[in-house]
């Protein structure tokens, strides 16, 4: 078993059975995906960045695949698939389609609960996950509110990878999506699986995000300023060139009265 132990190990690679830590003597250490206990040692089960959020101290290898793995706590954005008495069949990305039980919302009761259709999307927390069973959603958070989770409602979706997403989601605010709500009015929900929901009061706005978010990958915070400036200066162009021509089509129609 290799060894990969110690601090200077987060935001390294490391591969399937790399030592990163021994379990603290006190405290609690919370895992997400790509690591398991070993005894008294944490490990690597798959290969990626170890990556640990300063608040929380959750700990997890952030890996670039093609498929989501999902792990208890994510946020995710899902697609109902199909309806049950009891829940409703959810499309979140992973290797099982997710379940989501029709009394995991606030406030719902047999008599009160949500009428969700095939093809709605819906923004949801990860309950529980095993490796070989369906995982199961809510859309509350683990005080039984709401919390942001809900039926999404217009918009689009677009699709990003894994690390992506959990860039966008990280504190402080990722540079690119301050640089855009500084200029732009948009609401968003990010889910780890990989999935954008965006909605705005023009489609052009909508669009520009969108691009701006599918661009920024591998850029720096400095280049992903200079994006959203160069999208935005490009999109005033375009909405000025479209009046100019606007307001001659007017003036031919005018003449020919």
């Amino acid at each position: 078993m290799a060894v990969a132990e110690g601090p200077d190990v987060v935001g390294k690679s490391v591969f399937p059975g790399d030592v990163l830590m021994a379990l603290p003597e006190t405290g609690v250490v919370r895992i997400g995906g790509g690591v398991q206990q070993d005894g008294e040692l944490l490990v690597a089960t798959k290969a990626g960045v170890l990556r640990r959020e300063a608040k929380g101290g959750k700990l997890w290898v952030e890996a670039r695949q093609k498929r989501y793995t999902p792990s208890p706590e994510d946020v995710v954005i899902g697609r109902i698939t199909d309806r049950h008495s009891e829940n409703y069949g959810v499309d979140i990305g992973g290797p099982f389609r997710a379940l989501l039980p029709v009394l995991a919302f606030e406030g719902a009761t047999k008599r009160n609960r949500p009428h969700l259709q095939v093809g709605d999307l819906v923004y949801g927390r990860v309950e529980s996950a095993h490796r070989d069973l369906e995982p199961v959603l809510s859309c509350m958070d683990g005080a039984g509110k709401a919390s942001g989770f809900a039926q999404l409602k217009g918009g689009m979706v677009i699709e990003v990878s894994t690390t992506h997403a959990r860039s966008l989601l990280s504190r402080p605010p990722a540079a690119l999506l301050s640089a855009l709500g500084r200029s732009l009015q948009f609401e968003l929900a990010v889910g780890l699986n990989g999935r954008v929901w965006l909605d705005a009061p023009s489609s052009s706005t909508v669009i520009l995000v969108a691009n701006a978010i599918q661009s920024s990958e591998f850029l720096t915070a400095a280049q992903q300023e200079q994006l959203v400036a160069a999208l935005l200066k490009g999109s005033s162009a375009a909405a000025a060139q479209r009046r100019q021509q606007q307001q001659q089509e007017q003036q031919q129609v005018e003449q020919q009265q």
